[in-house]
This record gives C-alpha cells, structure tokens and sequence, in this order.
C-alpha cells in the first residue's frame, strides 16, 4: 500500500476532515441521542474538526520557478517521416508570448515572439512547415 504523494497531503487531510465531520453529525442526526451514537459520533467530529484545523494550516504548493518555466525549451531532436514534414510548435501562456517551432526534418528549433505566425519557414534547412493556420 502506497501512501498519498505530498504534493495531495494537503487535499487529502482536509478531505478526511470534512468526511468525519459528516459521518459524526449524521451519526447523532440519525440515531437520536443514545450513549453509544453519542460514544462514536462525538469523537469523530472531533478528530474531523483537529484534522480540517490541520489541514488548512499546511502549506501550499510550492509553485515553479518563474526563472526555470522561462528558460524550458523543447529536446531538439529530429522526428519521424510521416509523408510529410513533422513540426512541434509550442507557445507560453504568459509574458512575453513566445513561440517555439521545432523542424522535424533538421531537428532545429526557432525561436519567434508573439503568437504562432501564420507561415513558417526552417531556419537552417529552409524547409517550408505550415503556410496558413488551416492546415
């Protein structure tokens, strides 16, 4: 049995907490105040409550490197033939839009700012890629 990784420690704790915090409360709700309903139900919302305090004073995710998600660059690495040329083309989400074109045929990788142009040439081998975003 393998343990939750840590990076769902924090989701999974305030899970359980809220799960024994029902359990306790349906438990007294269902059952009417009997010693053994109250025996259960009590401790468990209890145990629910310490665990949702625990959970929510954990730390959040560490998020990533704003500096290593900026440097990240596809493998250049030549790709198969597939009857045609192959081409990767991947574009950040944030400041500064850049987009990288990676030519299958040579295995070289461009660099363009902004978006995704609508033609694309290869750089070192001159290949032609795309000539329109309908492709």
């Amino acid at each position: 049995m393998q343990l939750a990784p840590e990076s769902n420690l924090r989701a999974n704790t305030v899970l359980a907490a809220w799960v024994c915090i029902a359990l306790g409360s349906g438990i007294i709700l269902t059952s009417g105040i009997s010693a053994f309903a109250l025996a259960v139900a009590v401790p468990l919302a209890i145990v629910g409550i310490v665990l949702l305090i625990v959970g929510l004073g954990m730390a959040a995710e560490e998020n990533a490197d704003p500096e290593k998600v900026a440097a990240w660059e596809p493998d250049s690495t030549k790709m198969p033939d597939a009857g045609r040329v192959m081409y990767r083309v991947d574009t950040t989400l944030e400041s500064p839009i850049r987009t990288s074109v990676l030519c299958g045929r040579c295995g070289n990788l461009d660099w363009v700012d902004g978006p995704k142009p609508k033609t694309h040439s290869c750089n070192s081998c001159s290949t032609l890629l795309w000539e329109s975003e309908e492709e």
